[in-house]
């Protein structure tokens, strides 16, 4: 199966993202590599990952979002699309560290169910030219894409995040 059909599969594209063709391959580290499907609890996601954007041109600059189209949870997602993270301006043979955040890294918290979590990163038509939405709340990554005349992204990936296991259940004594 290619990364294409499992971020079909996952609903990345069509209901977070259009459909597009990989010219980067981003690296995306927190405690273990991030690849399409892998499960995280929050607080292995706690802190921002290491983003290496895998381009091959220190002229081109690309932008970072990351977003949970199932928040506040899977089957009432009236938050959607949540934005945990905007970087931008970030130079495209370094890591997302040489980038400008925009939006600060807000770390992954489930209380419910399973969580879909995606990055999408971007090549910028020039420095400069993005500013930070309104909201974090009902961030829609293709309109972001369109009004800041993105087109479509360079790279996606996607992983699950889950509450810890134990946190908000009853103890009886």
């Amino acid at each position: 199966m290619t990364d294409q059909d499992t971020l079909r599969l996952s609903r990345v594209v069509g209901e977070v993202l259009n459909p597009f063709i990989r010219s980067v391959y981003p690296r995306v580290e927190y405690t273990k590599l991030a690849i399409n499907g892998t499960s995280f609890k929050p607080s292995a996601v706690a802190r921002r990952p290491r983003v290496e954007i895998g381009g091959d041109d220190m002229r081109t600059f690309y932008t970072l979002v990351l977003v949970d189209p199932d928040a506040p949870s899977p089957t009432s997602p009236t938050l959607r699309e949540y934005l945990h993270w905007l970087v931008v301006d970030i130079p495209g043979t370094t890591t997302g560290e040489f980038g400008k955040e925009l939006v600060s890294y807000e770390s992954p918290a489930p209380a419910a169910g399973i969580h879909l979590l995606v990055f999408a990163l971007f090549q910028q038509q020039g420095r400069n030219t993005i500013r930070p939405p309104v909201s974090r709340h009902n961030f829609k990554t293709n309109e972001f894409s369109r009004e800041y005349n993105l087109g479509l992204p360079d790279a996606a990936l996607y992983f699950n995040c889950q509450r810890e296991e134990g946190s908000g259940r009853r103890r009886f004594f």
